[in-house]
């Protein structure tokens, strides 16, 4: 069963008009036996927190063997780099990336757009299922309100596209704000870790 961490929170930073003046992604990172993957690898000059994310959990860089990138604007595929032994994959609907792990097609936000499902157990052995949504769902907001993202090349796409993911979610990680909960239409607790183990860094399930 994988295990889910959540290396850095999204951000968006707005004006008083809605203009965007910083923007941030989630950085998510999977282990399941032998597969170490990053989902998003944020902005470039992020790269200090996450090496200290990942030295909490005693992992290296050069220890994640695939990325992911949830759609390939800059702010979410910015420290690639970081992972020089990683392979960038190209992601289509249905891929299985690791058992347990696989992708939905998400466009709408971008025509690239996917989001990675993530099906694990607790420590109380309750399956759940979390969607690393990138922009498809980026905060809580757009799940709140039913809107899709503001930035979008298809209106009907990605709300399509939010849809789905909110018919498949127990928790979601989005792009840009901190993860939540669907039932409860709320935020989930941080340190976001979830994954099968009692006692392991992954065992405590976010209420």
């Amino acid at each position: 069963m994988p295990a889910l961490f959540l290396l850095k929170s999204g951000s968006i930073e707005r004006d008083k008009s809605g203009r965007i003046l910083d923007a941030r992604s989630s950085v998510t990172m999977i282990i399941n036996g032998r597969h170490k993957i990053i989902v998003d690898s944020g902005l470039m000059g992020e790269e200090e927190p996450l090496c200290k994310a990942l030295a909490e959990l005693g992992v290296k860089p050069e220890e994640i063997d695939c990325i992911v990138n949830t759609h390939s604007h800059p702010d979410h595929c910015g420290n690639n780099h970081l992972f020089s032994k990683a392979k960038v994959l190209t992601a289509k609907e249905g891929d299985v990336i690791a058992p347990g792990v696989w992708v939905l097609a998400t466009p709408g936000h971008s025509m690239d757009s996917v989001s990675v499902v993530v099906e694990t157990k607790t420590a109380t052995l309750q399956m759940k299922t979390i969607v690393i949504s990138g922009d498809a769902l980026p905060t809580l907001s757009n799940f709140q309100k039913n809107v899709p993202p503001a930035l979008h090349v298809d209106c009907d796409l990605a709300m399509t596209s939010m849809q789905r993911i909110l018919a498949l979610a127990d928790y979601v990680v989005p792009g840009h704000d901190l993860p939540f909960s669907i039932p409860k239409k709320a935020y989930v607790p941080l340190p976001f870790r979830i994954g099968p183990g009692e006692g392991s860094a992954a065992s405590k399930p976010p209420d």
